[in-house]
């Protein structure tokens, strides 16, 4: 009897001791000499198991099983949050848990293109709790690029702004800018002209054209006369909970502003919004025409003219008048 309850002991011990040593290797992180950082993304409702599993499959942990055991009957698997993480092979699997269940590092913000920057401004009061006047300080039109960000946390207004200009500079290449010169337009001048298209424009293959009305139209010191530039202007509209306005009217179009292209000649002062890079594209690669004149019909599709009588003829043809 007693040989038996001798084997039972060492049994258990012998799996006390295999447990032991599996537990401790699975802890260990992968690669302690790899610092380099990994965002890993949990996604809101995903499952403490399928974590485990992504962890292991990324090399960011040693064991799956090991990870799920501690999510599971550690009490974590519930404090495991949605969001953005930064992990390395270098963390043990202590570490990891712990990043994981003390909220995300970064905070994943999207810029639409064509929003102005008093737009992106209440998205990061309400993302990042920055507040909308520090941001609109700092932040310059037309140079905040379109694009899916992760931010920290507790970046700055400045610091914000600094991260979206430098991606900005990323993408706008040594190449572009000398295109642009050799279209007579400086870098700003681009980035006005696609902040109008971004906004004035619906469909990608009208762009490089409407591009070319403008510049034919600024060659000659004519008026752009761009609805967008006025509802730049105009603001924000509490009754249409926009920062756009529809339905210009008359007297709109009559606003005592510099951004008015309706009463001014040249191009706005700014950018009037954020655009993305195609949009700029189509400014730099913008053909020659003779076209002078163009207009939206009901569906959004754009057509040109070279003269105010074609422009007429539109009109009547598309909008019935």
């Amino acid at each position: 009897m007693k040989q038996k309850i001798y084997i039972l002991i060492g049994i258990i011990i012998f799996f006390f001791i295999i447990t032991s040593l599996w537990w401790n290797q699975a802890n260990r992180p992968v690669d302690f000499s790899n610092k380099t950082i990994t965002t890993f993304t949990i996604t809101r409702g995903e499952t403490a198991r399928s974590i485990a599993e992504r962890l292991q499959k990324q090399g960011l942990i040693r064991s799956s099983v090991a990870f799920f055991i501690l999510a599971r009957f550690g009490g974590i698997s519930g404090d495991l949050q949605a969001g953005d993480f930064r992990l390395s092979p270098s963390m043990d699997l202590q570490t990891v848990t712990a990043t994981l269940t003390h909220g995300t590092f970064d905070v994943r913000i999207t810029i639409p293109e064509g929003w102005r920057k008093e737009e992106i401004a209440l998205e990061l009061a309400k993302q990042l709790n920055i507040p909308q006047s520090e941001f609109e300080k700092v932040a310059k039109e037309g140079y905040m690029f379109p694009d899916t960000y992760l931010i920290p946390k507790d970046a700055s207004a400045a610091g914000v702004a600094d991260i979206f200009l430098a991606n900005f500079n990323k993408k706008i290449t040594a190449e572009m800018k000398e295109r642009a010169r050799n279209k007579g337009l400086t870098l700003d001048e681009v980035i006005k002209i696609a902040s109008l298209l971004e906004r004035e424009v619906r469909f990608d293959e009208d762009r490089s054209f409407v591009a070319s009305v403008i510049l034919n139209r600024l060659k000659i010191g004519m008026k752009l006369d761009i609805d967008a530039t006025v509802q730049y202007a105009l603001g924000y509209q509490p009754n249409q909970k926009s920062w756009w306005k529809k339905d210009l009217t008359s007297e709109d179009l009559g606003i005592d502003s510099p951004y008015n292209t309706y009463k001014n000649a040249g191009l706005p002062p700014t950018p009037i919004s954020n655009p993305g890079l195609a949009v700029i594209k189509s400014v730099i690669e913008a053909p020659e025409t003779d076209y002078l004149y163009y207009m939206s019909d009901k569906s959004g599709k754009i057509h040109f003219a070279k003269t105010i009588e074609e422009q007429n003829s539109n009109i009547a043809q598309y909008l019935n008048r």
